[in-house]
This record gives structure tokens, sequence and C-alpha cells, in this order.
């Protein structure tokens, strides 16, 4: 049942069968998602113990034994920038024109979930697949596709979401199910035509059970749709801690169909404070001294990289967030950083990289043409242990960090409920992970009474004095009546919540959802 209105064009992607489709994914696999879901569960309570997570005894075989994934198709055996962006239909098609490799078009992370953005999104890459896409701008520009194009990938929403604008039976129905059904039902036959096929990243997985719950989806969906025999492939991030040891079962339950490795480096920090951050050992600095050379991100980083090399998958490095501005002196600041960050994984034997925004294109392609990847190199043989995952520094807070965590998660925030789900916030392009990093940040300082440098301890009371500020300082640059009219209310309320919780609330996004028009 559908409980939102369908506007022109969407019953173009609503038909009668594709909803049946869908109908279909959800009855076949809610129940094991239901499961995978109990043990998430499960797994985060003994975490909360003061279990740490561990390489898993029951499959060791998988990790020592000698075995390689399928081939990979010759469309993606050049990966080497891929530009990530939400699925509003300029960026679909900036995006693909962007010279870059791969495009991954993204229903999660710099996507707000509004049932007219989700929906549209859908149209947009139909659209795009039958490559008859276009866009009309508001100065009278107009868009279309040029003739080379970027590979398309799609993100689907993680297994933890729900899809409240329609219900089979009573229940709002899994997220990733909708977004990946509708858009293997439109697209898959015409992409397999076209010479590519269907390609999904997978997010945030937490095991290898989840992998092979998508394993399963494949397969079902190729039979039910006719599709070759392995034609769905797909990549997969690596944003979780507990996925982070379990690299090689990840990439064997999806051997015949996995493609690469994607290091999520912010999801990745937010997931160690959600998993271990009532521990005091795991209290985290700020969040500018938590580079890629940080031990535990590191570590992480090279296990990725040579785990890659030995199953014969690609190793896709991390968002390159800067926003080039033209006559901006800190440009080439902010693009020397990149270059540093891209040579650096390079050096650790990645073929590629991600960039969002299209102005970081030529900029990472020619680091990864200019040089050839070597595994062997750098954190190619190195061994990476238990305890070098789970290496934190010493934490070192300023009040200036603290401040500039509310700011930008308040203003992310206010567009992420107006809709906008991948914002550029003093020349970064931020999406969830950002607010998601932001908060934990905070909640965990706050549940350590940690110390800022400047001598203060770290309180509810103290983050709201700070909130308060922050909000007059937006008030006045807006005006009260723009303040009011916008969505910050609801941002500031929201925030103070994800804070200072008692019980450190698992997604933002969850909490969030309600609240969207």
């Amino acid at each position: 049942m559908i409980l939102s209105p369908t506007l022109e064009g969407f019953e173009e992607i609503l038909t009668p069968d594709a909803l049946a489709f869908v109908g279909d994914l959800i009855r076949e696999f809610s129940p094991s998602l239901g499961s995978l879901l109990q043990k998430r569960t499960l797994a985060h309570a003994r975490l909360r113990t003061g279990t740490l997570p561990n390489f898993l005894g029951e499959t060791s075989e998988i990790r020592t034994s000698d075995w390689k994934v399928g081939p990979i198709p010759a469309d993606l055996r050049h990966r080497r920038v891929e530009i990530t962006g939400p699925v509003d239909r300029k960026m679909v098609i900036n995006a693909l024109n962007s010279g870059a490799d791969v495009y991954m078009a993204d229903f999660e992370d710099s996507h707000s979930p509004t049932w007219k953005g989700t929906m549209q999104g859908q149209v947009n890459l139909r659209d795009a697949v039958d490559r008859t896409i276009t866009y009309s701008g508001p100065d009278g520009r107009e868009y279309k596709l040029g003739e080379k194009l970027a590979i398309l990938f799609v993100r689907p929403r993680g297994l933890h979401l729900t899809e409240k604008h329609i219900r089979l039976g009573s229940n709002p129905i899994p997220a990733f199910l909708f977004d990946y059904g509708l858009f293997v039902y439109h697209n898959a036959k015409k992409l397999v035509d076209h010479g590519t096929g269907p390609y999904i990243y997978i997010p945030k997985l937490e095991s290898y059970l989840e992998a092979r719950l998508w394993n399963n989806l494949f397969d079902y969906t190729e039979k039910a749709l006719n599709l070759p025999h392995t034609s769905i492939k797909c990549s997969v991030l690596i944003e979780t801690i507990l996925a982070a040891f379990q690299m090689d079962e990840i990439l064997h339950s999806l051997r015949q169909r996995i493609t690469a490795l994607n290091f999520g480096r912010w999801d990745y920090i937010f997931s160690l404070i959600k998993f271990l951050g009532e521990d005091p050992r795991f209290v985290v600095p700020e969040r500018p001294l938590l580079p890629m050379t940080t031990p535990f991100l590191k570590s992480c980083s090279v296990l990725l990289a040579q785990t890659c090399f030995k199953r014969s998958a690609y190793a896709i490095g991390g968002m390159a967030a800067q926003v080039p501005i033209r006559g901006d002196p800190r440009s080439q600041e902010a693009i020397d950083k990149v270059l540093a960050d891209k040579k650096r994984e390079l050096s650790e034997g990645y073929q590629g990289a991600w960039v969002a925004h299209p102005g970081l294109v030529p900029v990472v392609m020619r680091v990864f043409n200019d040089q050839r990847v070597d595994p062997n190199n750098g954190g190619g043989r190195v061994e990476v242990r238990r305890e070098d995952l789970l290496k934190v520094p010493e934490p070192k807070i300023s009040e200036q960090a603290v401040r500039a965590n509310i700011a930008v998660s308040l203003r992310y925030l206010e567009s992420w409920l107006g809709g906008l789900g991948c914002v550029a916030i003093n020349n970064l392009m931020e999406d969830t992970a950002t607010v998601e990093i932001c908060r934990a940040q905070i909640w965990q300082w706050i549940h350590h009474s940690a110390r800022l440098v400047e001598g203060p301890t770290i309180t509810r009371g103290l983050f709201r004095s700070m909130l308060r500020e922050e909000r007059a300082r937006i008030t006045e640059e807006l005006g009260s009546r723009a303040y009011l009219t916008s969505n910050y209310k609801d941002a500031e309320a929201l925030l103070d919540k994800l804070t200072t919780s008692i019980n450190f609330p698992e997604f933002m996004t969850l909490m969030a959802y309600d609240h969207l028009a």
C-alpha cells in the first residue's frame, strides 16, 4: 500500500509488476533480514560488556586458504576515480559526464530519503540508463549526456532502514529492497543489453552473513528477471569496524560477484565510537587529529589493500570531499592535501579512490595514471593484528573542535530535514557520515567527562551552552523570520537528543526519518 501521493511520472516506476517484484523480494528475504538484525543487536550487546572485536575462529580456513574472486567485467577494470553523489537529476548528468571511471548514484548517505526525492531518483536513473535524461537549470542552462560516460553503480540504503511511505500489510518495508528492487526491475535487462550490468555498492555491512544475504538476493533476482548468471556485480564498503575483521569472509561470500572493497573512512570512525565508545580506552580526539595515518585507520587501510590484492579484487580508496573554488587561494592547499592522501593510498596498493566533486576527477586521475600500483610496496607486506585495528590515539579536544562539530551538524541536519542530503559546508562536501562522526564524538566526550585542552569538562550543560550560541549566530546570519521558517529548530532539537541521550542513538537517520515531510 502506497501511503504518499504518486506524482507525475512516478506511476511509470511504481507499476503493478514492479511493486509485485518488490513484494516478492520482501516476502523472500524479510525472515533472513530479521534474523540478521537480531544478530546485530546481540553482537552490539557483547561489545558493550567489554568484548572487543576479533577475527573469527570459525572462518579461519577462509582466511588461510588460497582462493580468488571471480573475473572482473571488462568495463570495471579501470576504477581510478569514482565520483559519488545523490540521485538528483542535475547531479546524475554531471557525474556521468565528469570523466570519472565510475559514478555511484547514492540512495544512502548523501541522499535525504524524502518520498519525492527517492522516487525522482528512480526516474532519473531510468532516464540515464535509457540515455534520455536532460535537465534545464533555473538559469536556462541545458544539461544532457555526453558520449563517454562513467559506469553506473547504485548504492541502496542500509539493511537497518525502512521505507515508511509503502507498507506490506501493516509494516513499513525494508528500504534496501525498495531501492534495489525498483532499480533492477526497470534497468537490469537494459544494462546487460548495453554490454554492462546492474552494479550495486553495498553499504554498512557488519558481517559476512549479511554479505551472504546480498549474494542470495542477487541469485534470486537473476532467476526472477531472467538475467545471465552473475551479471549482477557489486562492490562493498568497509565502513564498520566489525566488517574490518571479516574482509576475507565478505569477499568469499560474494566471490562470484564482488569486484572491489572500498574503505569508507568517515563512517568507519563513527562505527568505532558507536561500538566501543562506552569503553574509556577508545575515547577519540577531535576530528582534525584523526588523519589516515592514525593507527587504527592506517591499519584498516593497509589490511583492506592487501586482502584485495590476495583475492584479486580491487581496492578503492576513501573520499576526497574537498570542493575546489575558482579564485580561492585555499583551493591549491586543499588539492595538495588530496594529492598527498591519494599518493598514500597508491603506495598501499589501491587502484583508485572516491571524489565528491567533478573538479577533483582530473586531480585524482593523474595520481593513479602517473604511477603503477604495486601492492607489494608500502602496506602490502605489513602484518595487521587485532591490536593494530584497535589502536586509538590519546584524546585531545579543543573548544574550537566542539563548536565546529556543533556548527557543521546543525547546518547539515537543517539541509537533510529539508530534503538535501549532500551539502557543501566550508568547502567540503558533507553527507550523513559527517553528522554521525560529529555527534558521536560529542556524545562520547560527554559520556566520559572528557576535558578540553582549555581546562573545562565537557558536560551536557557546556554542550547546550555552545549549541545556544551557535543558534544565536545562525539566527543573526539569517534573521529571526528566516530562522523560524527554516528547519533549524528541528535540527537543534534532534542534535541535542543525538548527543545528550544516556544511551547512544544507533543511527541519526533512524531518529530523524520521521521528521521528513
